[in-house]
């Protein structure tokens, strides 16, 4: 006869479909805590800088748009 291997010892914590899926469940919800964290980390960062750059923004457009004014306002005589 050949000889026969006896199985492995059973372990008490064997992974079943289950507890692997809660697992995986848990390290997504973690993965994705500190995916949030670090946007509002990002996002309180930016709103700082933001601030400056529209009202640059905001500056350099109505300062275009009064010079615009100005200059259709100075040929409006020429314009006719």
């Amino acid at each position: 006869m050949t000889d026969q291997v006896p199985p492995p010892p059973h372990d008490e914590e064997e992974e079943n479909e289950v507890i692997r899926a809660a697992r995986e469940l848990q390290a997504q919800k973690e993965a994705a805590d500190k995916a949030e964290a670090a946007d509002r980390e990002a996002a309180a960062k930016s709103d700082k800088k933001r601030g400056w750059k529209t009202a640059a923004a905001a500056g350099i457009g109505i300062g275009s748009a009064a010079v615009l004014a100005a200059l259709l306002y100075a040929n409006r005589d020429k314009i006719k």
